[in-house]
Protein backbone atom coordinates (compact mmCIF):
# COMPACT_ATOMS: atom_id res chain seq x y z
CA UNK A 1 0.00 0.00 0.00
CA UNK A 2 1.43 3.34 -1.08
CA UNK A 3 0.20 6.52 0.60
CA UNK A 4 1.18 10.17 0.62
CA UNK A 5 0.65 11.07 4.29
CA UNK A 6 0.92 7.76 6.12
CA UNK A 7 3.42 4.91 6.29
CA UNK A 8 2.52 1.23 6.66
CA UNK A 9 4.83 -1.46 7.98
CA UNK A 10 4.02 -5.10 8.67
CA UNK A 11 5.92 -7.41 10.97
CA UNK A 12 4.59 -10.96 11.17
CA UNK A 13 1.02 -10.60 12.52
CA UNK A 14 1.41 -6.91 13.42
CA UNK A 15 0.79 -3.81 11.33
CA UNK A 16 2.13 -0.34 12.09
CA UNK A 17 0.49 2.83 10.77
CA UNK A 18 2.53 6.03 11.07
CA UNK A 19 0.92 9.38 10.31
CA UNK A 20 3.67 11.13 8.41
CA UNK A 21 3.14 14.91 8.16
CA UNK A 22 6.01 16.09 10.41
CA UNK A 23 5.99 19.65 9.05
CA UNK A 24 2.36 19.94 10.24
CA UNK A 25 2.97 17.96 13.46
CA UNK A 26 0.96 15.17 11.79
CA UNK A 27 -2.23 17.26 11.75
CA UNK A 28 -5.23 15.52 10.23
CA UNK A 29 -6.64 16.90 6.99
CA UNK A 30 -9.40 15.36 4.88
CA UNK A 31 -6.93 13.59 2.60
CA UNK A 32 -5.08 11.99 5.53
CA UNK A 33 -8.38 10.85 7.05
CA UNK A 34 -9.27 9.20 3.73
CA UNK A 35 -5.88 7.48 3.57
CA UNK A 36 -6.24 6.24 7.15
CA UNK A 37 -9.67 4.81 6.34
CA UNK A 38 -8.28 2.90 3.37
CA UNK A 39 -5.33 1.62 5.41
CA UNK A 40 -7.46 0.43 8.32
CA UNK A 41 -9.92 -1.23 5.96
CA UNK A 42 -7.24 -3.11 4.03
CA UNK A 43 -5.40 -4.20 7.17
CA UNK A 44 -8.63 -5.35 8.81
CA UNK A 45 -9.38 -7.45 5.74
CA UNK A 46 -5.90 -9.04 5.77
CA UNK A 47 -6.13 -12.34 7.69
CA UNK A 48 -2.42 -12.13 8.52
CA UNK A 49 -2.90 -8.94 10.57
CA UNK A 50 -4.03 -9.61 14.13
CA UNK A 51 -3.25 -6.23 15.72
CA UNK A 52 -2.58 -2.68 14.54
CA UNK A 53 -0.41 -0.02 16.22
CA UNK A 54 -0.92 3.60 15.16
CA UNK A 55 1.53 6.40 15.94
CA UNK A 56 2.88 9.68 14.58
CA UNK A 57 6.19 10.38 12.89
CA UNK A 58 8.95 12.08 14.84
CA UNK A 59 9.22 12.72 18.55
CA UNK A 60 7.00 15.79 18.95
CA UNK A 61 3.49 14.70 18.05
CA UNK A 62 1.13 11.79 17.64
CA UNK A 63 -1.34 14.14 15.95
CA UNK A 64 -1.37 17.79 17.00
CA UNK A 65 -4.97 18.27 15.89
CA UNK A 66 -6.99 18.83 12.76
CA UNK A 67 -5.70 21.00 9.93
CA UNK A 68 -7.57 24.20 10.87
CA UNK A 69 -6.61 26.00 7.66
CA UNK A 70 -8.70 23.50 5.75
CA UNK A 71 -12.04 24.32 7.39
CA UNK A 72 -11.66 27.84 8.83
CA UNK A 73 -14.18 29.25 6.30
CA UNK A 74 -16.67 26.37 6.30
CA UNK A 75 -20.41 26.98 6.48
CA UNK A 76 -22.76 25.27 8.96
CA UNK A 77 -23.59 22.64 6.36
CA UNK A 78 -19.94 22.03 5.50
CA UNK A 79 -18.97 21.79 9.18
CA UNK A 80 -21.74 19.29 9.83
CA UNK A 81 -20.66 17.15 6.89
CA UNK A 82 -17.00 17.36 7.99
CA UNK A 83 -17.85 15.85 11.39
CA UNK A 84 -20.32 13.31 10.01
CA UNK A 85 -17.99 11.96 7.34
CA UNK A 86 -14.92 11.95 9.60
CA UNK A 87 -16.69 9.99 12.30
CA UNK A 88 -18.13 7.56 9.77
CA UNK A 89 -14.99 6.70 7.83
CA UNK A 90 -12.35 6.95 10.56
CA UNK A 91 -13.17 7.58 14.21
CA UNK A 92 -16.23 5.36 14.69
CA UNK A 93 -14.81 3.03 12.05
CA UNK A 94 -11.66 2.44 14.12
CA UNK A 95 -13.63 2.05 17.35
CA UNK A 96 -15.71 -0.73 15.79
CA UNK A 97 -12.88 -2.40 13.88
CA UNK A 98 -12.66 -6.13 14.55
CA UNK A 99 -8.86 -5.98 14.56
CA UNK A 100 -7.46 -4.55 17.83
CA UNK A 101 -5.94 -1.07 17.51
CA UNK A 102 -3.38 0.33 19.97
CA UNK A 103 -2.56 4.05 19.91
CA UNK A 104 1.10 4.81 20.65
CA UNK A 105 0.93 8.47 21.69
CA UNK A 106 4.35 10.00 21.06
CA UNK A 107 4.03 13.65 22.03
CA UNK A 108 1.10 15.98 21.41
CA UNK A 109 -2.35 14.42 20.94
CA UNK A 110 -4.68 17.38 20.64
CA UNK A 111 -8.15 17.85 19.20
CA UNK A 112 -8.65 15.37 16.38
CA UNK A 113 -5.42 13.67 17.43
CA UNK A 114 -6.74 12.82 20.86
CA UNK A 115 -10.06 11.84 19.31
CA UNK A 116 -8.23 9.40 17.04
CA UNK A 117 -6.29 7.98 20.00
CA UNK A 118 -9.55 7.59 21.95
CA UNK A 119 -11.12 5.73 19.03
CA UNK A 120 -8.36 3.11 19.35
CA UNK A 121 -9.11 0.21 21.67
CA UNK A 122 -6.54 1.39 24.20
CA UNK A 123 -3.66 3.82 24.51
CA UNK A 124 0.00 3.90 25.59
CA UNK A 125 1.77 7.26 25.97
CA UNK A 126 5.36 8.46 26.04
CA UNK A 127 6.35 10.50 29.08
CA UNK A 128 6.58 13.67 26.98
CA UNK A 129 3.01 13.34 25.70
CA UNK A 130 0.46 16.12 26.18
CA UNK A 131 -3.24 15.55 25.59
CA UNK A 132 -6.25 17.81 25.30
CA UNK A 133 -9.32 18.96 23.41
CA UNK A 134 -8.75 22.70 22.80
CA UNK A 135 -11.64 23.20 20.36
CA UNK A 136 -13.64 25.67 22.49
CA UNK A 137 -10.69 28.08 22.32
CA UNK A 138 -11.44 28.23 18.58
CA UNK A 139 -15.17 28.76 19.06
CA UNK A 140 -16.13 25.20 18.15
CA UNK A 141 -16.52 21.88 20.00
CA UNK A 142 -14.87 18.49 19.47
CA UNK A 143 -16.53 17.02 16.39
CA UNK A 144 -14.89 13.64 15.92
CA UNK A 145 -16.41 11.92 18.94
CA UNK A 146 -14.51 13.76 21.68
CA UNK A 147 -17.59 14.80 23.69
CA UNK A 148 -18.69 11.16 23.80
CA UNK A 149 -15.51 9.10 24.18
CA UNK A 150 -13.70 11.33 26.69
CA UNK A 151 -16.45 11.04 29.37
CA UNK A 152 -16.55 7.28 28.79
CA UNK A 153 -12.84 7.05 29.56
CA UNK A 154 -12.27 9.66 32.29
CA UNK A 155 -15.74 10.35 33.68
CA UNK A 156 -18.15 13.21 33.07
CA UNK A 157 -16.65 15.71 35.50
CA UNK A 158 -13.07 15.40 34.26
CA UNK A 159 -14.24 15.48 30.64
CA UNK A 160 -16.25 18.64 31.29
CA UNK A 161 -13.19 20.27 32.87
CA UNK A 162 -10.84 19.29 30.03
CA UNK A 163 -13.21 20.40 27.29
CA UNK A 164 -14.37 23.66 28.93
CA UNK A 165 -10.90 24.82 30.00
CA UNK A 166 -9.23 23.60 26.76
CA UNK A 167 -6.26 22.65 28.97
CA UNK A 168 -3.70 20.03 28.10
CA UNK A 169 -2.85 17.30 30.58
CA UNK A 170 0.41 15.41 30.99
CA UNK A 171 0.91 11.74 30.27
CA UNK A 172 0.94 10.94 33.99
CA UNK A 173 -2.31 12.85 34.53
CA UNK A 174 -3.80 10.95 31.59
CA UNK A 175 -2.82 7.67 33.20
CA UNK A 176 -4.26 8.70 36.57
CA UNK A 177 -7.66 9.44 35.05
CA UNK A 178 -7.76 6.35 32.85
CA UNK A 179 -7.19 8.02 29.50
CA UNK A 180 -4.06 5.94 28.83
CA UNK A 181 -3.06 2.51 30.15
CA UNK A 182 0.70 2.99 30.41
CA UNK A 183 3.30 5.76 30.37
CA UNK A 184 6.88 4.96 29.33
CA UNK A 185 9.92 6.80 28.04
CA UNK A 186 9.76 7.61 24.34
CA UNK A 187 12.28 4.97 23.33
CA UNK A 188 10.21 2.32 25.13
CA UNK A 189 6.87 3.33 23.57
CA UNK A 190 6.76 1.20 20.44
CA UNK A 191 8.51 -1.80 22.07
CA UNK A 192 5.85 -1.88 24.81
CA UNK A 193 3.03 -1.51 22.29
CA UNK A 194 4.54 -4.30 20.25
CA UNK A 195 4.86 -6.51 23.34
CA UNK A 196 1.19 -5.95 24.18
CA UNK A 197 0.16 -6.54 20.56
CA UNK A 198 2.06 -9.84 20.43
CA UNK A 199 0.17 -11.01 23.51
CA UNK A 200 -3.06 -10.15 21.72
CA UNK A 201 -2.06 -12.08 18.59
CA UNK A 202 -1.67 -15.27 20.62
CA UNK A 203 -5.38 -15.28 21.37
CA UNK A 204 -8.39 -15.94 19.16
CA UNK A 205 -8.93 -13.12 16.68
CA UNK A 206 -12.53 -14.26 16.25
CA UNK A 207 -13.19 -14.06 19.99
CA UNK A 208 -11.43 -10.69 20.26
CA UNK A 209 -13.59 -9.20 17.50
CA UNK A 210 -16.68 -10.49 19.31
CA UNK A 211 -15.46 -8.98 22.59
CA UNK A 212 -14.89 -5.60 20.93
CA UNK A 213 -18.44 -5.69 19.58
CA UNK A 214 -19.89 -6.57 22.99
CA UNK A 215 -17.87 -3.96 24.90
CA UNK A 216 -18.77 -1.20 22.43
CA UNK A 217 -22.45 -2.11 22.66
CA UNK A 218 -22.53 -0.85 26.24
CA UNK A 219 -21.78 2.65 24.94
CA UNK A 220 -24.33 2.63 22.11
CA UNK A 221 -27.68 4.30 22.63
CA UNK A 222 -30.71 1.99 22.84
CA UNK A 223 -28.53 -1.14 22.74
CA UNK A 224 -28.47 -3.63 25.61
CA UNK A 225 -24.80 -4.52 26.02
CA UNK A 226 -25.63 -7.62 28.06
CA UNK A 227 -27.81 -8.95 25.25
CA UNK A 228 -25.02 -8.41 22.72
CA UNK A 229 -22.58 -10.18 25.05
CA UNK A 230 -24.92 -13.16 25.38
CA UNK A 231 -25.38 -13.29 21.60
CA UNK A 232 -21.64 -13.08 20.87
CA UNK A 233 -20.87 -15.62 23.58
CA UNK A 234 -23.26 -18.07 21.95
CA UNK A 235 -21.91 -17.42 18.45
CA UNK A 236 -18.40 -18.23 19.72
CA UNK A 237 -19.47 -21.83 20.31
CA UNK A 238 -19.85 -22.32 16.55
CA UNK A 239 -16.34 -21.14 15.64
CA UNK A 240 -13.25 -23.19 14.84
CA UNK A 241 -11.31 -21.08 17.35
CA UNK A 242 -13.61 -22.23 20.16
CA UNK A 243 -13.08 -25.86 19.20
CA UNK A 244 -9.31 -25.37 18.99
CA UNK A 245 -9.10 -23.36 22.21
CA UNK A 246 -11.09 -25.82 24.33
CA UNK A 247 -9.40 -28.85 22.78
CA UNK A 248 -5.95 -27.35 23.45
CA UNK A 249 -6.91 -26.61 27.05
CA UNK A 250 -8.10 -30.17 27.63
CA UNK A 251 -5.01 -31.58 25.92
CA UNK A 252 -2.77 -29.29 28.02
CA UNK A 253 -1.15 -27.58 25.02
CA UNK A 254 -1.08 -24.09 23.55
CA UNK A 255 -3.85 -23.39 21.03
CA UNK A 256 -3.05 -22.91 17.37
CA UNK A 257 -5.63 -20.39 16.22
CA UNK A 258 -6.20 -19.75 12.52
Amino acid sequence: MNFENILIDQKENLAFITINRPAKLNALNAFTIEELHIAFKKLDEDPRVKAIIITGSGEKAFVAGADISEFANYSIEEGTELARKGQEILFSYVQNLGTPVIAAINGFALGGGLELAMAAHFRVASSNAKMGLPEVSLGVIPGYGGTQRLPQLVGKGKAMEMIMTANMISAEEAKECGLVNYVVELEELLPLCEKLAIKITRNSSVAIAAAIKAINANYTNCVNGYSVEIEQFGVSFGTNDFKEGTTAFLEKRKPNFE
